[in-house]
């Protein structure tokens, strides 16, 4: 093909559409399918990835043909998510009006830096924010930041903490930089997500300086034991824990720490949302309390990847974090977006959020969070009577199980993930091995609750037939058994 026959393709592509319905169809098939298939993709799957690996090509390939082989081997080696039975790593489900705006927002292409750039994303950032602040009962005028998850969000929000308390010391952390800046107090929970600690560590506040406190039996931060606060503290706390998900006592810990200005950022990656639970919002009482937030939507929520959101009490403080300036940039009276983020360009995130919010209402984000505690609760009981150990109190989305023996345990969580009925992760919790179960998709009905713990009975035993014919211990020889 010549070189210039490459755009005369792509319009006459963008013509006729074939290549869309095409695309279409295959959506179509792997949304039909995606409850039979096996939630985690087997061996041939797997092998068939390699098909991928070939030379750069020098010439145009068959659009319908890339189309072809991202069916024929991409899709069958998809972890099925958005099915009702993918219970690993907090990684929610998808609404399907959410999915449906997204796929408009990626045929508009819009980059949301600024409002001239793109005025409706401008403006769906403003009402989600809005609605945001509504939703979880946050302080009027909090800003929120749209990022790719929580990681970046709690960056963001810790960027502003460290902008706004060396602002108080007369040190403006843009200008000078950190050599030679007063020095800030990080106190947070020897349970804090690693994301944490790796955000820690990007913004130069450094690991091997961090106060760490202890944390009770299901996680949350000792509030007895945390330090005394003044104007230089940066206080982490947590809104779900990563393995329990219990919440730290906010009421309590937050209204000294106010009274002594110290900065709180609080991680809800994924149990923020429970403010919007009437049922389950005392979990997280006085959270409001706080200076900054992380969320993320694609949990809980259930919008589309990826969805963080960061949220600061004080505006000021996130602008001057995160504000770019160039005589190129033309700001509005509007909302331009990169002021309250990282990136310049990104995804159009707003969209698919303000679709999700719209369309479920409050009603409806109550329900999709309770339905998802309530099939966790049913996890919990059933496991319970077949003689699994429950090692939580089970509060929210988050249970833990260990069978007998650690070595059980790991062997029982090798089996379900070969399964293919179903996929939960693995953790340490007091120096043991446990099976983490993170309810997270809306799709997730108690039949599939119920066929996911026979997987559990079945996988035990399997792994006690096997310690019984001499080829159990598998999983503790340090044997790889699931990615």
């Amino acid at each position: 093909m010549k070189k210039s026959d490459i755009h005369a393709q792509m319009r006459d592509e963008l013509k006729d559409k074939r290549l869309f319905d095409q695309a279409r169809q295959y959506v179509y098939e792997y949304i039909d399918a995606v409850d039979e298939r096996p939630v985690f993709p087997d061996e041939r799957a797997i092998r068939n990835l390699d098909r991928f690996d070939e030379a750069l090509p020098e010439r145009s390939q068959s659009a319908a043909g890339i189309l072809d082989m991202l069916n024929a081997y991409g899709a069958p080696a998809t972890v099925a998510q958005t099915g009702g039975r993918y219970f690993g790593f907090v990684n929610g489900g998808v609404v399907p009006t959410a999915l449906a705006a997204r796929w408009m927002a990626d045929a508009w292409d819009q980059n949301p830096a600024l409002y001239v750039i793109s005025p409706v994303v401008g403006k769906l950032e403003q009402v989600c924010e809005n609605w945001l602040c509504e939703l979880l009962g946050l302080p009027d005028g909090t800003v929120a930041g749209y990022v790719s998850g929580s990681s970046t969000a709690t960056l963001c929000g810790l960027a502003a903490a460290r902008q706004a308390l060396l602002r108080r010391l007369d040190w403006d952390v843009n200008a000078k930089g950190l050599f030679g800046a007063p020095p800030i107090r990080v106190i947070v929970s020897h349970q804090a997500h690693s994301s944490v600690f790796k955000v820690l560590a990007l913004l130069g506040l450094g690991k091997d300086r961090i106060e760490r406190v202890p944390a009770d039996s299901q996680g949350r931060i000792d509030s007895s034991r945390i330090p005394d606060l003044d104007d230089r503290c940066l206080l982490l706390l947590q809104a779900g824990n990563v393995n329990t998900g219990a919440f730290d006592r906010f009421e309590e810990i937050c209204d000294p720490a106010k009274k002594n200005d110290a900065w709180v950022h609080v991680d809800g990656a994924f149990g923020l949302w429970v403010k919007a639970s009437p049922a389950r919002k005392a979990l997280a009482k006085g959270v409001e309390l706080a200076d900054s937030w992380s969320v993320d939507g694609h949990k809980t929520l259930n919008t589309p990847y990826d969805c963080g959101i960061v949220l600061c009490r004080q505006r000021d403080s996130l602008v001057a974090a995160m504000q770019a300036s160039g005589d190129y940039i033309q700001y509005s009276d509007h909302r331009d977006g990169m002021m309250h983020v990282p990136e310049m360009s990104r995804r159009a995130r707003a969209v698919d959020l303000w679709a999700t919010f719209r369309y479920l209402g409050r009603d409806g984000v109550a329900a999709l969070i309770d339905g998802m505690c309530e099939r966790a609760a049913q996890f919990a009981e059933q496991l319970a009577i077949h003689r699994f150990r429950i090692r939580n109190e089970v509060v929210f989305n988050q249970v833990l199980v260990a069978g007998d023996t650690p070595a059980q345990t790991r062997d029982t969580l090798a089996n379900i993930q070969a399964s293919g009925v179903c996929w939960c992760g693995g953790t340490q919790w007091d120096d043991e091995p446990a099976i983490r179960i993170s309810v997270s998709s809306w799709a997730t009905t108690p039949e599939d609750v119920d066929r996911s713990v026979e997987a559990f009975v079945d996988a035990r035993s399997k792994a006690m037939a096997d310690y019984a014919d001499g080829r159990g211990g598998h999983a503790e020889t340090g044997q790889k058994t699931a990615p």
